[in-house]
């Protein structure tokens, strides 16, 4: 699925959400994707109206992010991302 992906698509509310909530920068969400390990499941529960991912992984300095995706034709639509926790 990732492998048809080539880049990431932003908007300005989102990057605005990730930052004032939860502290996460565009670059550090885009990482996860080049790290291993990375886990990718689907979210149904949150799939009414698109197909929804999350992706757990770790950024270039190892810290450990939950975040939510959307692909858009060839791009990776950023939605949410957070630290990781139980």
């Amino acid at each position: 699925m990732l492998k048809r992906c080539a880049g990431f698509d932003w908007n300005a509310g989102t990057i605005d959400k990730n930052w004032t909530k939860h502290n996460v920068s565009p670059s550090e969400y885009e990482q996860i994707f080049f790290n291993h390990p990375l886990m990718i499941h689907g979210d149904e529960q949150h799939s009414q109206t698109e197909k929804r991912f999350y992706a757990l992984g770790k950024t270039d300095l190892k810290r450990p992010l939950f975040i939510v995706f959307t692909l858009r034709g060839h791009l990776i639509r950023a939605i949410s991302s957070r630290d990781m926790s139980r």
